[in-house]
């Protein structure tokens, strides 16, 4: 969609974009730290308000609601590690329950192996990295939710593969506690991974439900 065209019709997704792609050279800037928290939580926060603003189905609310508990997960986390990580995994939570209402029924060997690689390669390879327990049960969660996205109906070049872009941001934050560490490239590749992982997972979901005609308030 042409840039002209994007502001008129979705200009909550372009708002959006900026923040996000802005906030990776922002991080790399002298931005004050209040103002660069903010910035940090605008681009996904801008993403809850473009569901709320292109939908008007409850489920378009929660996936607002995953995008809402991302944004503040992302700046709680510069405040307080633990509060924000809890608020991400809240925000997988809701994200697993949405995506066990639309979970497919025709689900073969193809699918289900992928789908029991993510839940338990996702937390397994976490503890691998940071050899921390407590990473190990977030990243059970995180897991959960990539390989519920994975079973759903919602799109998989854009729903699961947006899961999995936010799976691989936090493996490689774990990897940066461990064999990682002060590794440039792993640090470079977190935000737009996690970003862009967010941005598919809420503009595929928005565009099933228009392309499905739900737009019942059920």
């Amino acid at each position: 969609m042409p840039a002209r065209a994007l502001a008129e019709k979705r200009p909550w997704l372009l708002a959006s974009l900026i923040a996000g792609i802005s906030y990776w050279f922002a991080d790399h800037a002298a931005v004050p730290g209040l103002w660069l928290i903010a910035w940090k939580g605008a681009g996904v926060g801008l993403l809850a308000a473009y569901a709320i603003a292109h939908h008007p189905s409850r489920d378009a609310h929660r996936i607002a609601l995953v995008m809402a508990l991302g944004a503040l997960g992302d700046m709680l986390l510069e405040l307080a590690f633990t509060v924000g990580a809890v608020f991400f995994l809240l925000g997988h939570l809701a994200a697993f329950a949405l995506y066990r209402r639309y979970r497919r029924t025709d689900l073969g060997m193809r699918d289900q192996l992928p789908a029991l690689a993510i839940l338990w390669g996702t937390p397994l390879l976490a503890y691998g990295l940071s050899h921390s327990g407590a990473v190990a049960l977030y990243a059970a969660g995180l897991g959960l939710m990539a390989a519920s996205a994975w079973n759903s109906t919602f799109p998989r070049d854009r729903v699961a593969l947006g899961a999995l872009l936010f799976a691989a941001s936090d493996e490689l934050i774990f990897a940066r506690m461990g064999p990682l560490a002060g590794n440039a490239l792993a640090q470079a590749l977190v935000w737009p991974l996690y970003y862009f992982g967010q941005m598919l997972i809420c503009t595929g979901v928005i565009a099933t439900l228009r392309a499905r005609g739900q737009f019942t308030a059920e």
